[in-house]
């Protein structure tokens, strides 16, 4: 299949999930999600993962965001998984965790990279918007762990440029200076941005966020 891309529609797919059978693009809803891919169960850094996904929920549910993980492993492996992550994290998963044995779901999100492992799904990430198209792809390799701050902090961009003619700056963060969009004309700033701007070149105007 070909290699999913920004702005594409994310793949439907209905499958068995430790929270029962989900379609889902109805799952979504008109939520935001994150769809997150683990190697196998039962590994250590993926039981950090979903441990630290489990703490940060309240986060995601702020910012009208699902989660659901993914591992091709069965059903049963994941519910007997879930145990020792809720041990061992001190944690209650309020998420479901796709059981992909077949590896439908992993093919259909290109998750299986035969030059890293021939079996084992990478850990990718998909941030996918309410109209279901995919907003940011990530791809780390299994020895390396994710860091959901920074998922955070992408979707928090996302909804923010998605509702108002900004862009978030490096390092950016909710709450601070964004850039307007350079098709925005100088004399259109005032009635889009009351709260003023600062103009470092012609092609870099700076804002208070907007929505703050």
């Amino acid at each position: 299949m070909a290699t999913l891309r920004l702005g594409d529609i994310a793949p439907d797919f209905t499958a068995e999930t430790t929270m029962g059978e989900i379609n889902f693009h109805e799952w979504i809803g008109d939520s935001w999600c994150v769809l997150f891919s683990h190697p196998a169960d039962f590994t250590p850094v993926c039981t950090t993962e979903l441990g630290t996904v489990a703490n940060y929920y309240p986060e995601f549910e702020k910012r009208n965001t699902k989660v659901i993980a993914l591992s091709v492993d069965g059903l049963e492996s994941h519910l007997k998984w879930i145990k020792d992550i809720e041990e061992t994290q001190n944690v209650t998963l309020q998420y479901p965790i796709i059981a992909d044995e077949s590896k439908t779901v992993a093919n259909l999100y290109d998750m299986i990279h035969p030059n890293a492992n021939e079996t084992f799904t990478v850990r990718s990430v998909f941030i996918i918007a309410p109209d279901k198209k995919i907003k940011l792809i990530l791809t780390y390799p299994a020895s390396t762990g994710r860091n959901f701050d920074e998922i955070l902090r992408v979707i928090d961009s996302l909804q923010l440029t998605s509702e108002y003619s900004v862009a978030t700056p490096a390092n950016w963060k909710d709450g601070n200076d964004v850039v307007i969009s350079p098709s925005i004309p100088d004399h259109d700033i005032p009635a889009k941005f009351p709260k003023g701007y600062q103009q470092i070149k012609p092609y870099l105007r700076m804002t208070p966020q907007p929505n703050k």
